[in-house]
């Protein structure tokens, strides 16, 4: 399936959010803690505000390592979450609305006061 995007590069907060829930999870890739971040910004049932994410950061992560063996499964997600928001499945929306919902589930993440280890991560699972 095509990849939206082939490369993202995070901003500044969004990497200092990570190392933030990397000290809490102990989870030490970007991949997985930006995967558990899009899952979480993909149940949100409101859109993400379209507002500008600079690339600022030096965390510059390509979309196989970011979504592994889950590629397909979260482009079919977004596209759906896409047409079902109203917008289109172009690659350029797609593209957009990827890196929104990457930047506000990192956001949702680290404002969870509930994770403080990855037990309470796994919890998020349980109680949705």
């Amino acid at each position: 399936m095509e990849t939206p995007i082939e490369r993202v590069k995070l901003s500044q907060t969004a990497k200092e959010q990570l190392t933030k829930l990397k000290r809490y999870t102990k989870i030490d890739q970007w991949n997985i803690l930006c995967r558990w971040a899009i899952c979480r910004s993909l149940a949100e049932p409101s859109i993400p505000s379209p507002v500008p994410i600079p690339a600022d950061s030096n965390v510059d992560i390509s979309w196989q390592v970011l979504t592994g063996e889950m590629s397909n499964y979260l482009i079919i997600a977004l596209k759906q979450r896409c047409h079902n928001d109203g917008l289109g499945t172009d690659e350029k929306t797609l593209a957009h609305q990827f890196r929104l919902h990457l930047h506000r589930g990192i956001g949702y993440l680290v404002g969870d006061t509930n994770i403080k280890s990855i037990e309470n991560l796994l919890k998020l699972t349980i109680n949705n």
